[in-house]
């Protein structure tokens, strides 16, 4: 079995188009159809999530995903947590909590958001156990592990925590990336790095921030992520060179 790392979801916090049918002037294509940000992690038959989007049941079914073993969290913001119930079937069939890992504060607020899922309530079990993490640690299963570290940075008000494994880095949401945790990020295989719009941003990177950040750290291959809907697919790809590419729902890279 191949490992592989899928962008379940590359839209910012409304997707796009919006619900109100509003995508701008994005072209027409598969391509610019965005759920909400998110990612899995297949290594061997270990199955890891990166965030709960409230896309999160369509994005499994249309990536055939069937298992689950972990779930790590970026942050607590509604875009990256409101599918958190739609977990339950793997409970059931696993037959034991889902393990849920996260910062101090990302985990005592999803805890205190959805409670349902960490404490019993009316008759229902708690379908989860709460983990916080500041360093690197392991989740493994049978004969496969993933060793995984957790970045912090800046997003906005709060602190979001990006995550490294295997020479592929994960950053979803960020303004702002310390000199510390910017020298773990050098010469990556993969970077996949929150490129949320043109304009500048108060929580985000814009387009102009994630290039100067990629040319700063020089991974070998940079995805663009968490995209607004004044950045076209097609745009960027003509004006990007071939080792940056704007993330699709659906991409997947081998490691």
């Amino acid at each position: 079995m191949k490992n592989k790392f899928t962008i379940l979801g590359c839209g910012s916090s409304l997707g796009s188009p919006w619900i109100t049918n509003f995508s701008a002037k994005l072209k027409k294509n598969s391509k610019n159809l965005r759920t909400r940000c998110c990612a899995h992690i297949q290594k061997g038959n270990l199955s890891i999530l990166i965030d709960t989007s409230p896309d999160i049941k369509s994005q499994f079914l249309k990536n055939k995903i069937n298992s689950l073993d972990a779930i790590i969290y970026t942050h607590e913001h509604a875009d990256q947590t409101t599918g958190i119930f739609e977990m339950r079937p793997f409970f059931w069939k696993n037959k034991k909590k889902i393990p849920v890992y996260g910062s101090k504060r990302t985990v005592k607020e999803i805890k205190k958001t959805y409670k349902f899922c960490f404490t019993p309530k009316h008759g229902y079990k708690p379908i989860m156990k709460a983990n916080v993490v500041s360093k690197k640690f392991k989740i493994t299963k049978n004969k496969f592990q993933l060793s995984i570290e957790p970045l912090e940075v800046t997003h906005g008000l709060i602190k979001a925590t990006g995550y490294l494994f295997d020479n592929i880095a994960y950053i979803s949401d960020c303004n702002k990336i310390s000199k510390k945790i910017s020298k773990k990020l050098i010469n990556l295989d993969y970077l996949i790095i929150d490129c949320l719009r043109i304009h500048k941003h108060p929580s985000h990177f814009n387009f102009d921030d994630a290039m100067k950040f990629i040319n700063q750290v020089k991974p070998k291959k940079t995805i663009l992520t968490n995209l607004h809907i004044d950045l076209d697919y097609f745009v960027l790809k003509k004006k990007l060179p071939k080792n940056i590419i704007p993330a699709y729902d659906g991409l997947s890279i081998n490691f």
